[in-house]
C-alpha cells in the first residue's frame, strides 16, 4: 500500500473496506474469507522473503474461499468491487510478483496465509499449473493437485 492503514493517502480504501466485504458476503458462491484481525503485520512477517521490499504493515492481504472461479470472478469484475479496482493505483504501488493465486480446496477446508504464500510463490515460479493459477488461465477442479 502507499502507507499503513491509517494514512491520509488510504482513506478511500479503508473507508470502503468493510463495503466491500458485506457486498462479498451476500454475492454468489461466497464461501469464507480470513478475517482481518488474523492477517496482522507479525502473521505476514513470517513470510516477508517472498513480500520483499514491501514491510508486512503496508501489505493489502485478501484469502477468501468461493464456491467457483465464475463467482469470484463476478464480484472482483462485475460488482461495485470492479470500481475499487479501477481505483487501485490510488492505494497499491505496483508489486512485481505474482500477487493473485487461485486454487481448488476441498469442501470445508480453510486455508492458511503459509498456503497462500506457496501458492503465489508457484504462480511466480512456474506460472499457471493446476496447483496454482490465476483469471487469466485458470485450471478445471482437481483433487489433490500436487506442487509442479
Amino acid at each position: 500500500m502507499h502507507g499503513p492503514p491509517g494514512a491520509d493517502v488510504m482513506a478511500g480504501l479503508v473507508a470502503r473496506i468493510d463495503e466491500m466485504n458485506q457486498l462479498a458476503d451476500q454475492n454468489r458462491g461466497f464461501v469464507w474469507r480470513l478475517p482481518g484481525s488474523e492477517a496482522t503485520p507479525d502473521a505476514l512477517r513470517a513470510f516477508a522473503d517472498y513480500f520483499v521490499p514491501f514491510e508486512p504493515e503496508r501489505l493489502f492481504y485478501n484469502l477468501s474461499v468461493w464456491e467457483s472461479v465464475e463467482d469470484l470472478r463476478h464480484y472482483a469484475f462485475g460488482t461495485a468491487h470492479a470500481e475499487m479496482l479501477r481505483h487501485k493505483h490510488e492505494w497499491i504501488e505496483h508489486f512485481d510478483r505474482a500477487h493473485l493465486a487461485l486454487w481448488w480446496v476441498p469442501v470445508g477446508h480453510l486455508p492458511s496465509i503459509a498456503e497462500s504464500v506457496e501458492r503465489l510463490r508457484s504462480v511466480q515460479e512456474k506460472g499457471a499449473t493446476p496447483f496454482a493459477f490465476t483469471f487469466h488461465e485458470f485450471f478445471p477442479v482437481t483433487v489433490n493437485p500436487v506442487a509442479p
